[in-house]
């Protein structure tokens, strides 16, 4: 059951990060010259996702681009809320079972 748990907060923080480097990319667009960020995420073997930053190789700002992932990695984040809160109510009920 932790590892449910620990799954669904490997992808919130997932989702943090994309919703950190939109965040970024929006603040510095009167920045000349500034690359945005863009965030990855890939399978961790032990479960999860591991997420980092790149930055694109050219300079420019794509806004539409910068608030429609703003949106996803907000949906996102609250997917694996609601799968977090599951692990952690069935783990409650399967505890109060052996009690």
């Amino acid at each position: 059951m932790n590892t449910v748990a620990n799954i669904a907060v490997s992808g919130m923080a997932a989702a943090q990060l994309r919703l950190d480097a939109a965040a970024s990319n929006i603040a510095n667009l009167p920045t000349e010259g500034y690359r945005r960020v863009q965030a990855r995420a890939e399978a961790d073997a032990s479960g999860g996702v591991r997420a980092r930053t790149e930055r694109v190789p050219e300079p420019g700002s794509d806004v539409a681009a910068d608030l429609v992932e703003q949106r996803m990695a907000a949906g996102a984040f609250a997917a694996n809320l609601q799968v977090f809160k599951a692990a952690d109510r069935m783990l409650g009920r399967l505890l109060d079972a052996d009690a």
